[in-house]
């Protein structure tokens, strides 16, 4: 009870502070004191409380959402850095502090609700480096050139509208990878898991959902190819990253295309990816289990082989579809033989919403939000859960009768004042775990959002 007081006694203060830095922030842009400077800071708070009532649930395992009826308050602060160096490069870095956890201690359910918790959040605030990254563009083209504003992790720079972008260091690869306009920051859009990004590719990740490696971009007028190579994490999830990259990596690629249909901007993206790590394989762990070599069901700290190889793809498209409504869809999907090892226990995935923004009622920054999902498991991935097997974030002790894990979302979100929006959320989760025994639950939340 302490500690969420403190929290919530955070909260409270960020509040009216919000609307001063925010008042202030105003003020130094307008009379230009950053704008030319080669600096550019920017910060965000966000604050999250979500709580479910109790569901049926006939058993429980160590993994499973509580049947029980849970609350819980979750709060992210970053603060982003970025000075230019010499010409086309630039350096960011974002401290950022975390406190809070996710309901049920972010288990149970595999497209969790929350996509600002981790799966071992601390409710003491702890602050870490988030990013610290250097990025340089390459200009192709001399005669043609676009102006990048500052913003959160860009400076205020000039470059050519054919360019090589190269980035180095620790980041996020949804940075980079798997965006999309209408449903990618569960700051100030979709809060759930998969909704934030494709459920079924298993990002190189730590439990914070930050790796270390190397981007490089070709970006061109109408479409941009993305490669990417980075860290795996040590264990599943785990918090820690394996610095044997020769052994352990993630390689990404990708394809995004922009159009316009009638000037009603869209963009479709094609991923690829293959992780190569330690993890073993959901059959060999549970023939072990059945023939006694070993009881553990262990899948989270791997093998002392470097074995596990997962290969995924990701189609993703947002579109403009006019009098201020938009969509987007996700579908994803990877093998399933080897352990899940970052981002969440999904091996295929279909989703899709809407997003009507409120220029319709004369209150342009707010907007309301739609959106559904269908996430499923490997025939081995489901087995092993039968076999009462545990993942890192879902796990019933069994799983008689397996489902399709279905959510639904809806959101509202409304600027309050200069910088301060607030957001009502609701979700409901079908068969979480995909396990038909239990559930469904509904899931409630209301998020504060300060962004300078």
């Amino acid at each position: 009870m302490k500690r969420t007081t403190r929290l919530l006694m955070l909260l409270a203060l960020a509040l009216p502070a919000g609307r001063t830095i925010a008042q202030n922030n105003d003020a130094l842009i307008n009379d230009h004191l950053l704008k030319d400077s080669g600096w550019s800071f920017h910060f965000q708070f966000t604050g999250i409380v979500q709580a479910y009532p109790t569901f049926s649930a006939p058993y429980t395992g160590q993994n499973s959402l509580q049947p029980n009826g849970q609350h819980a308050f979750s709060v992210t602060s970053t603060a982003y850095l970025g000075r230019r160096l010499w010409k086309g490069a630039a350096i960011y870095f974002n401290p950022e502090m975390a406190g809070g956890k996710g309901v049920s201690s972010t288990l149970g359910v595999a497209a969790f609700p929350n996509g600002e918790t981790f799966r071992i959040g601390n409710p003491e605030p702890t602050v870490y480096t988030g990013r610290l990254f250097l990025r340089q563009h390459i200009n192709l083209d001399k005669n043609h050139f676009e102006k990048l504003t500052d913003d959160q992790n860009q400076v205020n720079e000039t470059v050519s509208t054919s360019r090589i972008t190269l980035t180095a260091g620790k980041f996020s690869i949804g940075d980079f990878f798997d965006g999309n306009n209408v449903s990618h920051d569960p700051r100030s859009d979709f809060m759930n898991w998969a909704f934030m990004n494709n459920g079924a590719y298993d990002y190189a990740a730590n439990t914070r959902g930050y790796t270390c490696g190397f981007i490089a971009e070709l970006v061109k007028p109408g479409w941009t190819l993305r490669l990417g190579t980075s860290l795996e994490p040590r264990e599943a999830n785990g918090p820690d990253l394996n610095w044997a990259w020769h052994k352990a990596s993630s390689e990404n690629i990708e394809f995004e295309k922009r159009y316009a249909i009638h000037g009603h901007k869209g963009a479709f993206r094609v991923l690829g990816f293959y992780n190569i790590n330690n993890a073993p394989t959901y059959r060999d762990v549970i023939n072990k289990y059945l023939n006694g070599t070993d009881t553990t069901l262990n899948v989270l700290t791997g093998t002392t082989k470097y074995n596990g190889k997962k290969p995924g793809l990701g189609l993703n498209a947002d579109q403009d579809l006019g009098h201020n409504l938009s969509a987007f869809a996700r579908v994803g999907w990877n093998d399933g033989k080897y352990a899940t090892w970052a981002f969440t226990e999904i091996d295929n995935i279909v989703s899709g919403g809407l997003r009507l923004y409120g220029n319709a009622w004369k209150r342009s920054a707010d907007n309301i939000g739609l959106a559904l999902l269908s996430s499923g498991i490997s025939k081995d991935h489901r087995a092993f859960f039968a076999t009462g097997g545990y993942g890192f974030i879902i796990g019933d002790g069994q799983l008689p009768h397996y489902g399709r894990e279905d959510a639904l979302e809806f959101f509202y979100q409304c600027k309050i004042f200069a910088n301060l929006y607030g957001t009502l959320d609701y979700q409901f989760v079908e068969h979480p775990g995909y396990n038909k025994d239990r559930g469904p639950v509904s899931f409630f939340a209301a998020r504060v959002h300060i962004e300078i």
